[in-house]
């Protein structure tokens, strides 16, 4: 026989209303994300009309608000409307007479280039995708006069299958001297040790004097190891435009914010707003039948445009609050003048949840007078111990130390990690060698051995 107990249990948590959320997932959106919503809004709910076309943004003159300047004053990365890698490759191609299946498959060949210009796949898989997808069938010899066409257009380096390719085809492109001959000697026979930086051994291997491997060494150092990014197809190379969410100029030492928002000033429209003052009026507290579209739609127009300003006020208030802390920084444009400060920092000065400030500062950017920063850049920890003075040594100091130590070093004698950390240690940062290897690699700085010169 079963038996059945009835338990009484006590469970605290934390339930969201449904505008909550709504404010939540606004605070997370970015500028672009951002107009997009508020478009998205108004052609969703007619209830939600525009006061006036003109645009105006939020600003405030640090600490109080102020007009903003006009949004064109402001300069922005434009949009890359250059000519990529494929269609430059494609227009030298069809100036010359191939054979059409030739051409064919050096079209195919062009398509499947990366954006450096580097081919990573065999002709057979080339000749099989060309027989299977296109239908065309192509011979191996006419697969490789096609590789042969593509290897040949401008740049030189075009269609190599790696990067000691890529530097050959460049030498083999360029007029016989002793210094090409023994650059492309290098490349054939001592390419290893060239990748190492080991000039001695180069040296050594191929029977060269000090100066003749240091010309043939030189020559192959203004080799460009990306051909296709030169022609405007490298995705790293600054095509994304960055939208900021705030603007922050300083005049005349005044500092003022802006929100970079492209949004018109909201409003209720007139229509539901009589519709709702009828229904007040006639439905004496009860829900007229087929009533509930006008309400809702305008409950859901009134709470956006609340949720809206008060988005637009929290984003302020977080980005004064980051000013005030690193007030230094933004007047010197000096790394090293920046502040240890954290979430909380931000969160015990506005009087928001932590919760608030992470969404706010998540994918969020400034643009600065002398560039665009995420907001996640202004913070950082303590570490160590507080100098004498106050001054605490921030990660950003931290790096910034070890950026300057790179670049005053002796590029035929890098610093290993070990010595720059006996560097920092010297100077008074107690930090480990994994640590400078942590900041070293977040510059994007190589290990020392690729640092060396030859």
């Amino acid at each position: 026989m079963q038996s059945q107990n009835l338990e009484l249990t006590q469970k605290i948590g934390i339930r969201l209303s449904q505008q909550q959320l709504r404010f939540v997932r606004m605070l997370e959106l970015n500028a672009p994300e951002l107009d997009e919503a508020v478009e998205r809004e108004l052609e969703d709910n007619p209830a939600l009309g525009v006061t006036e076309e003109t645009t105006e943004e939020d600003t405030r003159r640090y600490p109080a608000y102020v007009p903003r300047q006009p949004r064109d004053d402001y300069q922005f990365s434009p949009a890359d409307e250059t000519e990529n890698l494929y269609d430059q490759l494609l227009s030298q191609l069809s100036e010359r007479k191939l054979d059409a299946k030739v051409e064919t498959a050096a079209r195919f060949i062009i398509g499947s280039l990366d954006y450096n210009g580097y081919l990573h796949r065999s002709l057979r898989d080339i000749v099989d995708d060309l027989a299977f997808g296109p239908g065309v069938e192509v011979s191996m010899a006419e697969a490789e006069e096609a590789l042969k066409a593509v290897r040949s257009l401008d740049p030189p380096g075009i269609g190599a299958a790696d990067l000691r390719d890529c530097l050959r085809m460049q030498l083999e492109a360029m007029p016989a001297s002793e210094v090409r001959d023994n650059a492309l000697r290098i490349i054939n026979d001592a390419y290893e040790a060239f990748t190492m930086k080991h000039k001695h051994r180069v040296m050594s291997l191929l029977k060269l004097d000090a100066d003749d491997a240091g010309a043939a060494l030189d020559l192959i150092l203004t080799l460009n190891p990306k051909p296709g990014a030169a022609l405007g197809n490298d995705p790293s190379a600054g095509s994304n435009v960055i939208v900021p969410d705030y603007v922050v100029n300083i005049e005349d030492g005044e500092i003022t914010i802006s929100l970079n928002n492209h949004i018109p000033e909201l409003r209720v429209e007139q229509s539901f707003e009589q519709a709702m003052r009828n229904l007040e009026r006639t439905s004496r507290g009860k829900p007229k039948k087929g009533s509930e579209f006008i309400v809702t739609r305008y409950n859901d127009a009134r709470d956006f445009i609340r949720i809206l300003t008060q988005r637009q006020q929290t984003m302020m208030q977080v980005m004064t609050a980051i000013v005030k802390i690193q007030e230094e920084y933004f007047r010197t444009e000096d790394v090293y003048r920046l502040k240890p400060m954290m979430i909380k920092t931000v969160a015990d000065m506005t009087g928001l949840d932590m919760s608030v400030i992470s969404r706010v500062t998540s994918n969020k950017h400034v643009a600065l007078p002398w560039g665009i920063f995420p907001l996640r850049f202004f913070f950082s920890d303590t570490i160590g111990e507080e100098k004498e003075g106050g001054d605490a040594a921030t990660n950003r100091k931290i790096e910034a130390s070890i950026v300057s130590l790179i670049e005053a070093e002796d590029k035929r004698h890098p610093l290993s990690d070990r010595k720059i950390m006996e560097e920092m240690q010297a100077q008074g940062y107690d930090i480990s060698r994994r640590t400078v290897a942590k900041y070293r690699d977040r510059q994007g700085i190589p290990v020392a051995r690729l640092r060396k010169e030859m």
